[in-house]
């Protein structure tokens, strides 16, 4: 930049704007006033043309690359309620040594089973103690002999299976998939030998013999805990 007595010059596009400036101190005009628009006329208003209201859009503002519209939409836009965010996150027991089973379903129920301290080998007992569905915390002692595997909760087949240490084949559970098993509530109750029966056939038709002669294994147990009682 080119110097003047050892101060630097300003650059010519500047001059106008301090003229302009000079200027307008002169004539008395300071501050906004001074380099206020001109007003346009009425008559010019009114010979404008017009601009239907999906095209105002195309009409952007310098530098930011949104339109007008949507910047004035967005500062006088009240701030939208809050709204309640879907459940996702769930509660998860870490088993321990002393827990028959620690798990749960895609409701979001979830729990843990202990012996009771009054089990006895004639009256086994236990107690399943966890979060429901919706997230109340919940405390059931339940008598094993009182278990029906054709009327049962998804807890109290688990802690069925933790008694009678079915082989679960590597898996999370010997009980078999059904469609209401992941939705199942903490209350629901199901006919899992039916569920059983279900299944078999279905891994039948699909030649799944493995799989078939698991869940028959499987079911046998279940089955021999109710005619034992």
């Amino acid at each position: 930049m080119k110097t003047l007595f050892g101060y630097p010059s300003i650059p010519s596009y500047q001059t106008g704007a301090v003229s302009s400036a000079k200027t307008a101190k002169s004539s008395g005009r300071t501050g906004a006033a001074a380099f206020q628009k001109p007003e346009v006329s009425s008559d010019k208003e009114a010979a404008a043309p017009s601009v239907h209201p999906a095209l105002s859009h195309a009409k952007t503002t310098a530098g930011t690359g949104y339109t007008r519209d949507f910047l004035a939409d967005r500062i006088n836009k009240p701030a939208a309620p809050a709204v309640k965010a879907p459940k996702d996150t769930y509660m998860i027991y870490l088993q321990t040594d002393d827990m028959l089973y620690s798990g749960g379903n895609g409701s979001g129920l979830s729990y843990y089973i202990k012996y009771a301290p009054d089990s006895t080998e004639e009256d086994p007992t236990v107690i399943a103690k966890g979060v429901d569905e919706n997230g109340a915390e919940f405390e059931q002692t339940i008598h094993i002999n009182d278990i029906n595997p054709e009327y049962a909760t998804l807890v109290e087949m688990h802690a069925l299976e933790a008694h009678l240490g079915v082989d679960k084949n590597g898996g999370l559970t010997s009980l078999p998939y059904g469609p209401s098993m992941g939705s199942m509530g903490l209350h629901d109750r199901e006919n899992f030998i039916n569920m059983f029966e279900n299944t078999i056939h279905d891994m039948t038709i699909l030649k799944q013999r493995q799989a078939v002669a698991y869940y028959e294994y499987s079911m046998q147990a279940y089955l021999d805990f109710m005619y034992r009682k």
